[in-house]
C-alpha cells in the first residue's frame, strides 16, 4: 500500500508543479515591456523616449548618453492616444534613429526574453491591450515555450472590433508555432455606425385597412 501511496504523492507533486507553471503572469503596460528590450548589437548607448501629447521623456538610458536629435514622429503602442515611442542608439560613434515598428525588428535581434517575444507579436499585427488586462495582456511560459494572450484590432469599421489570441512562441527560434483565436473581447458602435442596434428604430405598424363596404347614400327624388 505504501507504494501506491508514495505513487500517488508523486502524481499530486507534478499535479501542483504543473498547474504552477501554469500561472499567468500580466504585461504591466507596454513602458515596461520595451524597457526589457536587449539589444544584440553592441551598442555605445541607447534611449528609449516616450512622446505623450507633444512632451518628450527618456524613460530609459542605457550606457553613455550623447546629445541627439528629438524626433517628432515615432511607432505608436496605443491606438487611439495622442503618444508614441522612438529609440535613439549609437553604435560605432553614429547616431540613429528608430521611428518605425518595424525596425524594431532588427533592433531586438535574438528573442531574449517574454518582452521581446511580445513585441516580436506586436510587429506581426497583435497588440498588448492594457485595457483588457486578463485576456490581451498576459502570458505562461515552459521550458519550451512562451504562451502569449494578446488582442488584435479585427475590424475598425462599423463595430470597432477586437480578437483575442493564444499565441505560442518558440523559445529557441523566437518563432510563432501556434496561434488560438479566442473570440471576441470588445465590440464598440459609434453614432456614425448605421448598423447600431440602438440607433435602429421599429418601423411602425400598419393599421389594417377596412374590409367592410361603405354604404353609398341614397338619391333624394
Amino acid at each position: 500500500m505504501s507504494i501506491y501511496k508514495n505513487i500517488f504523492l508523486l502524481f499530486l507533486l507534478s499535479l501542483g508543479i504543473f498547474t504552477f507553471s501554469q500561472e499567468k503572469k500580466k504585461f504591466p503596460n507596454v513602458e515596461n515591456v520595451l524597457l526589457n528590450i536587449k539589444p544584440d548589437s553592441k551598442l555605445d548607448f541607447w534611449v528609449l523616449v516616450h512622446n505623450h501629447y507633444g512632451k518628450g521623456k527618456e524613460i530609459k538610458v542605457s550606457g553613455t548618453k550623447k546629445d541627439y536629435v528629438p524626433q517628432f514622429s515615432g511607432f505608436n503602442l496605443r491606438p487611439g492616444e495622442d503618444s508614441f515611442f522612438y529609440i535613439v542608439y549609437s553604435s560605432g560613434g553614429k547616431i540613429s534613429y528608430i521611428t518605425e515598428l518595424k525596425d524594431l525588428k532588427s533592433f531586438i535581434g535574438k528573442i531574449d526574453n517574454v518582452d521581446e517575444a511580445a513585441l516580436s507579436a506586436v510587429l506581426e499585427g497583435y497588440m498588448i491591450d492594457e485595457q483588457f488586462v486578463d485576456v490581451a495582456a498576459n502570458y505562461y511560459e515552459d521550458k519550451t515555450n512562451y504562451y502569449l494572450d494578446l488582442g488584435k484590432i479585427t475590424s475598425t469599421e462599423c463595430p470597432y472590433q477586437k480578437k483575442h489570441f493564444t499565441l505560442t512562441v518558440n523559445k529557441s527560434s523566437g518563432i510563432i508555432t501556434n496561434v488560438k483565436e479566442n473570440g471576441t473581447y470588445t465590440e464598440v458602435y459609434t453614432k456614425k455606425c448605421t448598423n447600431n442596434p440602438r440607433l435602429q428604430k421599429k418601423q411602425p405598424e400598419e393599421t389594417p385597412k377596412e374590409t367592410t363596404p361603405k354604404k353609398t347614400p341614397k338619391k333624394r327624388k
